[in-house]
């Protein structure tokens, strides 16, 4: 009896090494990634072809000492912090507006600049979402918490800030977890004509969203204007064959394809690496995507389980519609390649996410 006692304590107390070495391993092969797509667009924007790769090094660092505080934090205490977090990430949200502190671009309003840092809170609140909607979703779901939330955060992601993407990725995992708590499934029945009409109207009051559902239908329709993003990204995906050009000899990255080491950095990555490097990319996030929901499924408390639940789904979500819209299997939507894009706010928020993980699974047997 003390022998399985001990076996048992010692089960507890060890870490995942697979999903620890995983995320690792995606986090190195982003930030060799990102600079090598982003050489020439520091070149460009800076004068600096390492000005990319030096913050998203900080950023590494910062995420990875989050990850590794948040694996040895006690995810039962995240219960009574899950209003005030939420609270707070909503704020930020709005602090975008600010004069001084929120920055624009492209006709958005999605960041946010605190000191010498530039955050985005969409992906902070996606992280402080799903605790809020595990501590909530514990005992039984609740209907009217989770339509306020995502209304919430609908009318300041999607139609003040113009980030759609951001918004199908919230409302994904609230939806998503709604249901796992015990929903009736007469509650997405009767949502389900609501949701198209709202996608429906937020596509076509916008321009730039209507262009890209256009081309999405025919990506090479006006390769010279609205289909010139996907347009090139295909052509990146193509010229890769299946073992790549080699790392470091993309053409694409010479200025083809806009945002190239952030949304649309898998399309240099297929160009380099070809199906293989792709594939096994691919097989990276499935295999971490898979962990996670077995952690979930041998979580021994409620909350335990909703909340891995929610941050393999965010996590499997995000990677899902990343590498859809590269591959014109989805339309176009500004969300990044988890581990792999450039962008802080992102990385940081991703591997505080695993280092939760780490930690459900290490508290449970």
């Amino acid at each position: 009896m003390k022998k399985i006692k001990s076996s048992l304590q010692h089960q507890r107390t060890g870490v995942d090494t697979s999903l620890l070495i995983t995320v690792i391993v995606l986090m190195i092969f982003g930030v060799v990634m990102v600079y090598d797509a982003s050489v020439v667009q520091g070149l460009n924007d800076f004068k600096d072809s390492s000005y990319y790769i030096r913050q998203q090094l900080i950023w590494a660092a910062a995420g990875s000492l989050s990850m590794f505080f948040f694996s040895r934090f006690d995810y039962r205490k995240f219960r009574k912090y899950s209003l005030p977090a939420i609270l707070a990430s909503f704020i930020l949200l709005l602090a975008v507006f600010i004069p001084g502190f929120g920055i624009s671009g492209g006709g958005a309003h999605r960041w946010l600049k605190l000191g010498f840092i530039t955050v985005q809170p969409a992906e902070i609140i996606k992280l402080t979402g799903v605790i809020f909607l595990a501590s909530i979703f514990e005992k039984r779901a609740r209907l009217l918490p989770f339509l306020i939330l995502v209304a919430g955060v609908t009318l300041v992601t999607a139609v003040l800030q113009r980030d759609l993407g951001s918004t199908i990725v919230f409302v994904a995992i609230a939806t998503l977890l709604y249901f796992a708590a015990g929903a009736p499934i007469r509650h997405f029945l009767l949502s389900l004509p609501f949701a198209v009409a709202a996608i429906w109207a937020l596509i076509s009051t916008s321009g730039y969203r209507s262009k890209r559902i256009l081309a999405f239908l025919d990506p090479f329709s006006d390769p010279k204007g609205f289909s010139y993003h996907i347009s090139q990204v295909l052509i990146a995906l193509g010229s890769g064959g299946l073992f790549g050009l080699g790392l470091g000899h993309s053409r694409q990255k010479f200025e083809y394809i806009p945002e190239v080491s952030t949304d649309s950095i898998f399309g240099i990555i297929g160009e380099e690496l070809g199906f293989a490097g792709s594939i096994f990319l691919i097989g990276l996030f499935v295999f971490l995507i898979l962990r996670g929901l077995k952690i979930a499924q041998n979580c021994e408390d409620n909350f335990g389980r909703i909340l891995a639940l929610g941050l393999t789904c965010w996590l499997g979500t995000q990677v899902v519609i990343n590498l859809s819209s590269m591959t014109s299997l989805l339309p176009l939507t500004g969300v990044p390649l988890p581990f792999i894009s450039y962008g802080g706010s992102a990385l940081v928020a991703n591997l505080t996410a695993m280092g939760i993980l780490l930690n459900i699974s290490k508290q449970n047997t």
